[in-house]
């Protein structure tokens, strides 16, 4: 009987991993869904009251990563430096801006959502593939020490931008597609456009949170005034009957007052609902989106002008070089020196320009991502709509049965017309 080796087919973890090795080759490729970046971090915003002085000379915040367990506080300006810091080293990939410095409008008002904003640009970073593993954001987000400006400065001397850093950046044309333009102008295009409509989503939904806000403060305000009368202490003069009648209804009113408190309370609740889930979470997903569009300018005014300025110069250097037969030597040393410089300058911005597409790419495939996130707004906006509704429907229906109860004479609440028909 023949003896035949038999095969070591190794075990079935070790072909999932020589699976995912393959699947990972090519770096150009992120295979990420929206729950594994929203599981990145979730970080915290909270604001400091400055309690010294009269006026609010700065203001501080409690920043708290959900990832790393910890709290560190952070002024404004330590913002502005990590921003710009980021900006520096991730010239190629999505940094969203921050809110604005200066007052706008109501320093309060703008305090609040400069606040709304700050935590927003720290979700998108800390949730970014790339910017989340970084040494500037870990030293932003855990750096308890007194200067953390300094901690992040010293840190960006350490590595410099992304292009000296990534191991694919000088094969980065290697890995694109060879219409690699065209899929940034299509995507460009549609990114556009869905920011065009969302923004007009937000803008809407803004609108109809603060109509929520304004209809509970009516409601409040019509409550107390029914308070108000039917806590009048003057005397009903004895005139006839209705004078009686006049009496019972002020009780009565009195009573109401408490209902439309309720759906006051029921109205804001509603408008503190589409803030938090539906127009802030749109401003997050807008802020990712202008991120997008800030990119590709960067791209078009950034790596690409300056690669023909390049070219330009080098143009003018050979002319000059082709007329220089008859100047010194040294001249013509000097120039060939200039021109080499200036070929290999060339050689890296045509390498830069292929990594800014590179990263490009990458870009987009993290907005398309996101994109599900606009499912999760819209259910979001219609449940906040039906809860409201529904409790505040409750409160009414509460009211019709309580002002039936209270004026059976009336009825079933038929009033005669106020103008004859």
């Amino acid at each position: 009987e023949a003896h035949f080796p038999k095969p070591h087919l190794g075990e079935p973890k070790e072909l999932q991993s020589l699976k995912l090795q393959v699947a990972q080759e090519n770096p150009l490729l992120i295979s990420l869904t929206l729950p594994n970046l929203l599981g990145k971090d979730s970080i915290e915003v909270e604001l400091i009251p400055e309690k010294k002085g009269l006026f609010l000379k700065h203001v501080e915040y409690q920043v708290t990563s959900e990832r790393f367990k910890i709290s560190v506080y952070r002024r404004y300006s330590d913002f502005d430096v990590f921003h710009e810091l980021l900006l520096q080293r991730y010239a190629y990939r999505m940094v969203p801006a921050l809110p604005p410095k200066r007052v706008l409008k109501g320093e309060r008002e703008f305090i609040e959502g400069r606040r709304r904003g700050l935590g927003r640009f720290l979700n998108l970073v800390a949730r970014h593939p790339f910017f989340s593993e970084d040494e500037l954001v870990k030293t932003f987000l855990t750096f308890n020490g007194s200067d953390v400006q300094t901690k992040l400065r010293d840190a960006f001397r350490k590595m410099g931008d992304e292009f000296m850093t990534c191991r694919h950046a000088t094969q980065a044309k290697d890995y694109l597609p060879v219409d690699i333009q065209s899929l940034f102008s299509a995507s460009r295009e549609l990114i556009r456009n869905i920011h065009t409509s969302f923004q007009k989503f937000r803008d809407r939904a803004e609108r109809m949170a603060e109509r929520s806000k304004e209809n509970a403060t009516d409601l409040l305000m019509l409550g107390k005034e029914l308070g108000a009368l039917g806590s009048d202490p003057l005397p009903v003069p004895s005139l006839d009957c209705s004078s009686n009648m006049w009496g019972d209804l002020r009780h009565s009113l009195h009573s109401l007052s408490s209902e439309f408190s309720l759906l006051a309370d029921k109205a804001a609740r509603k408008g503190r609902r589409e803030e938090d889930d539906v127009v802030e979470q749109l401003n997050l997903f807008l802020d990712l989106l202008q991120s997008y569009k800030d990119l590709c300018e960067r791209h078009e005014k950034g790596v690409l002008h300056e690669h023909q300025r390049a070219l330009q110069k080098y143009t003018v250097m050979k002319r000059q070089m082709m007329s220089a037969a008859v100047q010194p030597k040294e001249q013509v040393e000097q120039l060939e020196s200039r021109i080499v410089q200036q070929e290999n300058a060339i050689q890296t911005m045509e390498l830069r320009n292929y990594f800014s597409l590179f990263c490009a790419h990458q870009e987009s495939q993290l907005v398309f991502t996101y994109l599900p996130i606009t499912s999760h707004i819209l259910g979001a906006f219609i449940s906040s709509h039906v809860q409201g509704h529904r409790e505040m429907g409750q409160v009414w229906a509460s009211l019709h049965s309580k002002m039936s109860g209270l004026f059976p004479s009336s009825n079933g609440l038929q009033s005669p017309p106020l103008s004859p028909k």
